[in-house]
């Protein structure tokens, strides 16, 4: 029996998403996008300064990126805007050939964003072991602190009850109602207070100018030919391996909080389509914002598209509409936001006395490593990289000590059988050859691979080597027990490797 036809009603209720109908949810994620489009102000505005821009480029990306990537990410409720990695990418192109050309590369990074998410870039993500993820974490806090100081540095007094008290608000206010994001109603209170109290302090009008129109799209002002294409490509190649690298990561964090998985696949596509869609609308490019994106999630809650959708829309009414009111919010009221959010990342049980006695030495290792290279070169996807190589070294020093091989000699003396036990691959077969003892085993030597596997070239080369060494005293050599991979692999490879021995 066939299931009753659904209206057209049902059917479009069915598509909706379960939070459309939910008042708290919608509560939630309409204050946490005003939040985040607040924090998102001096931001971009900062690091239109760093790429050497006007801050409306920066605000304009920051307003396309966010809208752009709600719409075709595959990471609910992350945050993207542009960005200082990002900015220091870009900056020498702009300072050497303009903003045209800074145009033409935040397009192009797109593109090959799009291409390295097809080919299945996002995969990667499996081999960033725990250890780089809990230093990327605590070093990301680090950086959100530090980006702050020079906000607190060579300022009037009044900076500093400011941050002060709006940190004890953010503290407080929780317990009486989580209605109302706490850093909202600190942003708030603080500038009623020094507005009213006419106190002289550092506002976000003075970062730079606000817009006072949407972006208009247009083609880069550039010449379309080939030299313009090789100068902006190594600029774009690097933009968008750091745009990745900065995304996945944030989105693999936001995985962790929410307890939900998100499709890595899509939001590396998703972020070559917003910086095409930004780079046409004359913005400098970005990714996933982790300080911003901890403020939408952890800080305030928010869980769906909506807050990253608002976020870039209200940052736009907030400038265009808003503007001199936004122009008055002190900058230490952002401050205690981002000391609040820095805070609140930093992985504390990781570094706990009892935790670090219980840590292997190179899973310290790796987590410090990575901590220190963000940190010196405020580059988080460099400190990964660095990272995953130090825990991928580990890991091969580690297993290249668990082959293990044991020789039995027949009583009558005819023939020596070796069992080797552990994985074969460069790491562990390169000392394999020196395991055996040519000048004094007798003439018939079996070699018993049942108990391991070769993974690679090395390890073939490396049985190749044992045989040359016995056949050239004459001795006879059998390899048995390979599972149907190694035997394989053997039959392919075998002999075509001896030449480098």
């Amino acid at each position: 029996m066939s299931a009753p036809a659904l209206s057209p009603t049902a059917r479009l209720r069915g598509l909706k998403p379960d939070w459309i109908s939910d008042p708290k949810v919608w509560r939630t994620e309409v204050l946490a996008g005003l939040v985040v489009a607040l924090a998102l102000v001096p931001e971009a505005i900062s690091f239109s300064i760093i790429a050497g821009v006007d801050p409306e480029i920066g605000l304009f990306a920051a307003f396309t990126m966010a809208v752009t990537i709600s719409i075709v990410g595959g990471r609910r409720a992350m945050i993207s805007a542009a960005t200082g990695a990002v900015a220091l990418v870009i900056a020498p192109l702009n300072r050497e050939h303009g903003l045209g050309y800074l145009v033409a590369a935040v397009i192009l990074a797109g593109v090959f964003q799009v291409v390295l998410g097809a080919l299945g870039v996002a995969r990667l993500m499996r081999f960033v072991p725990r250890s780089v993820m809990v230093g990327f974490v605590n070093a990301l806090a680090i950086l959100i602190f530090m980006a702050q100081v020079p906000e607190i540095t060579d300022v009037p007094w009044p900076v500093y009850p400011l941050v002060a008290g709006g940190l004890l608000l953010m503290v407080l206010f929780p317990k009486v109602t989580r209605v109302i994001p706490a850093p909202l109603v600190s942003i708030v209170v603080l500038t009623v207070i020094t507005v009213a109290a006419g106190i002289a302090v550092p506002t976000v009008g003075d970062k730079g100018e606000l817009p006072h129109a949407l972006p208009v799209p247009g083609l880069p002002d550039v010449p379309f030919t080939w030299d313009t294409l090789t100068t902006v490509a190594p600029y774009a190649l690097a933009m968008a391996l750091v745009g990745l690298m900065e995304s996945l990561m944030t989105a693999k964090l936001v995985d962790d909080i929410t307890d939900t998985h998100s499709d890595k696949t899509r939001e590396s596509i998703g972020q070559g389509i917003a910086n095409i869609v930004t780079g046409f609308f004359g913005g400098m490019g970005g990714c996933a914002m982790i300080g911003q994106t901890m403020i939408n999630v952890k800080v305030s809650g928010a869980r769906t598209r909506l807050s990253t959708f608002l976020a870039g829309s209200f940052l736009m009414v907030l400038c265009i509409v808003f503007g001199p009111i936004v122009s008055d919010i002190p900058m230490a009221a952002l401050v205690a936001v981002m000391v609040m959010v820095s805070f609140t990342t930093f992985d504390w049980h990781s570094v706990a006395p009892r935790t670090l006695r219980r840590m292997p030495a190179g899973e310290i290792l790796v987590m410090v490593a990575t901590v220190a290279v963000v940190v010196a070169t405020s580059n988080l996807a460099i400190g990964v990289v660095v990272g995953s190589v130090t825990a991928m070294v580990i890991f091969a020093r580690r297993v290249a000590h668990l082959a293990d091989v044991t020789a039995v000699t027949d009583p009558d003396g005819g023939q020596v059988v070796y069992s080797v036990t552990g994985e074969l691959f460069f790491a562990s077969s390169n000392d394999l050859v020196t395991r055996f003892d040519y000048a004094g085993d007798p003439d018939k030597v079996v070699i018993d691979l049942s108990a391991t596997h070769i993974w690679d070239a090395s390890s073939v080369a490396a049985l190749d080597a044992i045989e040359t060494k016995y056949a050239q005293r004459g001795k006879q050599v059998e390899i048995v027990g390979l599972d149907e991979h190694s035997s394989l692999m053997r039959e392919r490879l075998g002999g075509a490797l001896a030449g480098n021995h």
